[in-house]
């Protein structure tokens, strides 16, 4: 039975992993016969079904102050709870307008009260669930407990009350088996694991110029060999120890190519990174302001890339990020069969590595063995092709939308029963 389902969240658009796995979620519900509606402080959604929120944004200025007034301090004035308890206000009211308008039968809180980006913004969807007793999915990419910059606040009531919310409408669901012990431990509260997925039912997306067209268009020889970094630039990616497997290489055909932003985690590490890489003679090719959107294309190219585009011309993707949540750069390199290096960090350990994927794995750093197995696999077409064949069966086998399709009907089952979805 047909279904009336709103997402709500911090913002739905752009390459990031919540907003990418949200899109995933949506496609396949709708799939499934159900009518998506959407939440947030930054939507790129069809205008007839969004409700654009400005205060939701984890980046207004309203919530900036606040954000900045809580950190690195366990006192916070009576004026910032004040406006705490206003902003929740305020986006309760947007929240109830929300309902008013589209009269979903089933949240979908993406990650809004998982990680307190947006304070007043999970306050309030956790008083108008208490209030209306609806059916939600707390959908939870990371927890404050998993980031060191939310460990030292003025704000441990808020967290305990509403990140996340221990109520009999919701069910929590997390992307991988360390989390979902952490949140029992924590907070006494059972949770579903769904990974991160992808389409391993469809073939692989080419852009339709090539790799000839693609190569002159962001400035690479027809010889260079290309080692994607498919990343934000942030410090718990390890960019250097990219910088570091390219200059150990020794072979002046590597290109480091890095796709995305600093986003909004500042610009130290990204300014880290360019003097590291300069001190090493690495040259990095920064390409997010030519990657697009593929619903918000920019106008002046020719041709259009996006994230997706970039992969089938990569020879190698390098992924030495400390700690992930679950890893969608792992899956789309699987997917697009190309060879990967990746830091062996917990959740790939605990959830990944043991269904028995191909990778060259690091414990940290760049050693020896690491650089002559890199060296291997750009050498030996079979081995290469081999890893490339394993790793997309095992993708499809339990990350593919087929896995997220079952678990998903399971839990609308669970709240409307088998007749009801």
């Amino acid at each position: 039975m047909k279904k009336r389902i709103g997402f709500v969240g911090t913002r739905f658009s752009g390459l990031d992993g919540v907003s990418l796995e949200a899109a995933k979620w949506s496609r396949v519900l709708e799939e499934m016969g159900h009518e998506i509606f959407w939440f947030g402080g930054e939507l790129d959604k069809e205008e007839a079904k969004s409700y654009l929120c400005p205060e939701a944004h984890f980046q207004s200025l309203d919530i900036d102050d606040i954000n900045g007034s809580i950190s690195n301090t366990y006192q916070r004035s009576p004026h910032t709870t004040e406006k705490i308890h206003e902003m929740k206000k305020v986006i309760k009211k947007h929240l109830y307008a929300f309902l008013d308008r589209f009269d979903p039968e089933l949240i979908i809180a993406e990650n809004c009260i998982s990680i307190p980006m947006n304070i007043p913004l999970g306050m309030a969807l956790t008083e108008m669930i208490a209030e209306t007793a609806l059916p939600v999915i707390g959908h939870h990419h990371d927890f404050f407990w998993e980031r060191n910059r939310y460990l030292h606040n003025a704000a441990g009531d808020f967290l305990a009350m509403a990140f996340p919310p221990d109520l009999p409408s919701v069910k929590h669901v997390v992307i991988n088996s360390i989390a979902q012990k952490e949140l029992a431990a924590r907070k006494g509260i059972s949770s579903l694991v769904i990974p991160n997925v992808l389409d391993f039912s469809k073939e692989m997306p080419l852009n339709g110029g090539g790799r000839e067209a693609f190569r002159k268009d962001f400035g690479f020889g027809e010889d260079d060999i290309i080692f994607l970094q498919p990343t934000r630039i942030v410090a718990r990616k390890g960019i250097e120890h990219a910088v570091e497997l390219v200059r150990r290489l020794k072979d002046p055909r590597i290109k480091l190519v890095i796709t995305h932003s600093s986003s909004d985690e500042g610009l130290d590490y990204y300014n880290r990174i360019i003097d590291f890489a300069k001190n090493q003679g690495i040259d990095i090719y920064f390409i997010n302001n030519k990657l697009h959107d593929p619903n918000q294309y920019r106008q002046g190219w020719e041709r259009i890339y996006t994230i997706w585009d970039v992969y089938p011309y990569a020879d190698f993707i390098t992924y030495p990020s400390s700690f992930e949540g679950f890893g969608n750069a792992f899956l789309e390199a699987i997917y697009f069969k190309k060879p990967i290096l990746v830091n062996r960090y917990s959740i790939f350990i605990a959830d990944i590595e043991p269904k028995g994927f191909r990778t060259v794995s690091m414990d940290g750093f760049i050693s020896d063995e690491v650089v002559n197995h890199v060296r291997k696999v750009m050498e030996e077409t079979e081995y290469r092709e081999m890893m490339a064949d394993v790793n997309f069966r095992l993708g499809k086998a339990h990350f593919s939308f087929d896995i997220l399709r079952r678990d998903l009907k399971s839990i609308l089952a669970s709240f409307f029963g088998v007749n009801g979805v």
